[in-house]
């Protein structure tokens, strides 16, 4: 898919005042951002976090950069949560561990991610079309290939590795995912306790996927746009976090908690 421009990015007309949880709006929103030295885009996320979001839950991983108080700057209200172990992975557990939401949603610190696109997880997860008489799909994720979607920052060897990861989750799992590699999910906050999560760095997001599907969980794609990081380096190796990822879908399919599904496998949609 050809590249996405960004979004325009206004900084201004944001408040910071907490918006405490009200029967109006029907349900409390966590939202989980780990983070390592991303002070210089920590500051942009935060300020374009919708206001639907009642909680915003920042997991640091030993930054030096000033990134906890880059953060705090911008989003008084916020809970941090210092993480002294590395990983990707280990930041989202503690991340979950902490929320206090209905639903999460887990989005990237480094501008990449659209934070306006919170909201369309959120009507996702409250979507009728799931199949619950209660609510809607137990877990949303982005796509940069579904329509309205797109990315600016796939290098052509991340292209390759995605689209090879994501045949192979398909033909093993019986789904029709069309995307895969790709990190803003959301759900319901029972759903990610019940995944029992346990990896520790990018894999952390294959995991979570491959384990609601052997659970049976109803799942839904929304399009998303990716931008290149607004500052500074990516901590991804698509070489080494590829094997990683290779290495969860093989075991989680063949010789973890996985391999024997306690439910129907799960059915993907793709979302308007």
């Amino acid at each position: 898919m050809s590249g996405a421009a960004r979004p325009a990015r206004d900084r201004s007309g944001r408040s910071h005042l907490h918006r405490a949880w009200t029967p109006r709006s029907g349900v409390r929103l966590s939202v989980v951002i780990p983070t390592m030295n991303e002070a210089r885009n920590i500051g942009w996320v935060l300020e374009q976090l919708p206001e639907e979001v009642d909680e915003v839950i920042l997991v640091d991983g030993r930054s030096t950069d000033g990134t906890v108080e880059a953060a705090k700057l911008a989003r008084p209200d916020l809970n941090v949560v210092l993480e002294t172990r590395p990983g990707k992975g280990v930041a989202i557990r503690a991340g979950f561990a902490a929320a206090r939401g209905d639903f999460i949603v887990m989005i990237d610190a480094d501008g990449s991610m659209d934070p306006a696109e919170i909201r369309r997880c959120l009507a996702s997860l409250r979507d009728r079309r799931g199949g619950a008489s209660t609510g809607g799909y137990d877990l949303v994720k982005g796509s940069r290939f579904l329509r309205g979607g797109g990315t600016a920052d796939m290098s052509p060897i991340r292209a390759f590795g995605n689209d090879v990861l994501r045949r192979m989750v398909n033909v093993l799992y019986g789904v029709d995912f069309s995307d895969f590699c790709y990190g803003l999910i959301g759900m319901r906050r029972d759903c990610a306790t019940a995944l029992g999560l346990r990896r520790d760095g990018f894999e952390i997001e294959a995991e979570i996927l491959l384990r609601a599907i052997a659970a049976g969980m109803r799942i839904g794609e929304v399009a998303s746009l990716e931008a290149p990081r607004l500052h500074g380096e990516s901590n991804l190796s698509a070489w080494r976090d590829g094997r990683r990822v290779l290495r969860t879908i093989l075991s989680e399919r063949f010789i973890g908690d996985a391999a024997a599904p306690l439910s129907p496998p799960a059915s993907v949609t793709a979302l308007a």
